[in-house]
């Protein structure tokens, strides 16, 4: 990401910029139509103008409520029964007019796919800039700045749906910065980014919370990022219930022992080191390293959306029965389109992929899933079915569904509490999980997982750990696309760098800092491809998934 000023503190008229705007809550609640239980209940919070509130929780706790709440969508957009007082710059969030709170506020979605508009990234932070009726001039200035801010710089003219998820993400951030607003509501804004990405994100951050030029209203599982930036913390139960709210030390002094059992990241937490999480704790699978036959092999491979833009690089790339490989490397980099080919969602340009000794792409929907699982970067793209008791179950033999009900209660999502329930309906981690569980529950023998920590708590982390531990002892291949330092540290034998659509380097995972491993550079013990450039030399393509 570009290292200049944020747009949000440069130079910008009255009307062109928001001022920082108060946030006062008292006994905010909210019960989705058709839920028994409420989102959230009895939220009562005071943010001055200028502060950052961290709202942090379990996975289902109402923190993307409260956040869709304060935005304004929550209760006029989504149907349900209110309780209590919001005000937002002294606006009535359940009566307020949207043009009015949009003035206001700038929202980044859970899915940052969901709020792009617009066939080109330009277009589509100019759309919100038109919606306020900017000039031109005002827009050509604001559209490239917000660009640069968030990584994107000569990017404009890209076509949206080819962008990577972490690209997708930066876009979305620049969609809500370019207007300057006063309140910024941002839901898991890193959470699709790389390593160096988020944490040139969270200077930007900083930057506006140091100059007080917007409220920043912040949901996010990276402690390591979120918790510096905090001025105030608001701690909520499963229940959706506050567990504690204040100033950051005080909230971990009071609360920490409580925060930790309900499955909430702590700081101390943040170098991924907890003995429950570390590497020692996952033997190697029995017969592990007699088992080297070759589950999976790409030879010569390369793919592009269109023709001048490839996006895998004339690539060799094996997997064998019992691995556990973390695939890593900065966004764009082509490492969900890697992903798709491995299981045959795209063709090849060029090349070839077998998966055992066929081709993927050829096999039938039925035949494939018994061979290899995929779960999607985004999980929506892969849910088929109304309810999450068919869609877990849907495919399965007689004789699995007792297994899917068991896999489904490991993953915190009980057939008898969430069965009836809408996929569409849970909170980012819960979909994240069903989406594992989908794939988990066939037992395939090669398992490719885009992104599978996303959004999750301590608890949804620790259960999938030790899922894939078993599967990996039974000799299913495990291929994470990740940028979870945490997650890599924890699982992964092996780390691939891939970078500019070429494998910079593959090597043991043990020999690699957590922080290396999730893919910000290549580690002394990773060894670089053959006849490659250093990563350092070969040119961003800006356009790979």
């Amino acid at each position: 990401m570009c290292s200049r000023a944020f747009p949000l503190v440069a130079e910008a008229s009255a009307g062109d910029r928001s001022r920082p705007g108060a946030i006062r809550a008292d006994g905010v609640g909210f019960r989705y139509a058709g839920r028994p239980a409420p989102a959230l209940a009895d939220v009562s919070v005071e943010v001055e103008p200028g502060e950052c509130l961290l709202v942090v929780g379990p996975s289902g706790s109402g923190k993307s409520t409260l956040a869709l709440a304060i935005a304004g969508l929550v209760p006029r957009e989504l149907p349900g029964e209110w309780h209590g007082s919001l005000l937002v710059d002294g606006l009535d969030c359940a009566h307020a007019s949207p043009p009015d709170l949009a003035r206001r506020v700038g929202l980044v979605f859970q899915d940052p796919a969901s709020q792009l508009v617009m066939d080109r990234v330009e277009d589509d932070v100019a759309f919100g800039l038109e919606n306020r009726a900017w000039t031109p001039g005002a827009m050509r200035q604001a559209v490239p700045e917000a660009l640069a801010a968030v990584g994107l710089a000569g990017l404009g003219r890209r076509r949206t749906v080819v962008l990577s998820g972490g690209q997708q993400q930066r876009l979305a951030l620049a969609g809500a910065l370019a207007p300057r607003p006063g309140i910024l509501v941002l839901d898991e804004p890193t959470a699709n980014l790389d390593p160096d990405g988020a944490r040139a994100f969270a200077a930007r951050l900083g930057v506006i919370r140091a100059a007080k030029v917007a409220t920043i209203v912040l949901v996010e599982h990276r402690v390591e990022i979120a918790w510096p930036l905090a001025d105030r913390v608001l701690a909520l139960g499963s229940d959706g219930r506050p567990i504690d709210w204040g100033a950051p030390g005080e909230v971990l002094a009071r609360s920490g022992a409580r925060l930790a059992a309900a499955g909430v990241w702590l700081p101390d937490e943040a170098d991924g080191d907890r003995p429950a999480l570390t590497r020692a704790d996952i033997p190697a699978p029995a017969g592990a390293a007699a088992a080297a036959e070759d589950i999976a092999r790409a030879s010569a491979l390369s793919f592009g959306y269109d023709l001048l833009r490839p996006v895998i690089r004339d690539l060799d790339f094996g997997l064998s029965a019992g691995e556990r490989v973390a695939l890593v490397g900065p966004n764009g980099s082509g490492k969900s389109t890697l992903a798709r080919l491995l299981v045959g969602l795209l063709r090849p340009s060029a090349g070839s992929i077998l998966l055992g000794e066929v081709d993927p792409a050829r096999l039938r929907p039925a035949e494939l899933a018994r061979l290899a699982g995929y779960v999607f970067q985004d999980p929506e793209q892969q849910f088929l079915a109304g309810r999450v008791g068919a869609e877990v179950t849907l495919g399965l033999r007689e004789a699995e569904r007792s297994a899917a009900a068991e896999l489904m209660a490991r993953l915190g999502l009980p057939l008898e509490q969430f069965g009836a329930r809408s996929p569409y309906t849970l909170s980012g981690g819960e979909q994240r999980r069903l989406s594992l569980a989908c794939a988990l529950v066939r037992r395939p023998g090669l398992l490719v997982l885009d992104e599978p920590t996303y959004g999750q708590d301590r608890h949804g982390h620790d259960s999938l750990l030790a899922i894939l531990r078993e599967r990996v002892d039974g000799g299913t291949c495990v291929l994470a696309a990740t940028h979870d330092a945490r997650f890599v540290a924890a699982f992964a034998r092996r780390v691939v760098r891939l970078e500019g659509g070429r494998i910079q380097a593959d090597g043991p995972a043990a020999s690699a800092a957590p922080e290396t491993a999730a893919g910000l550079v290549p580690a002394p013990g990773l060894v670089p491809a053959p006849g490659l450039r250093p990563a350092s030399a070969v040119p961003p393509t800006g356009d790979g998934r």
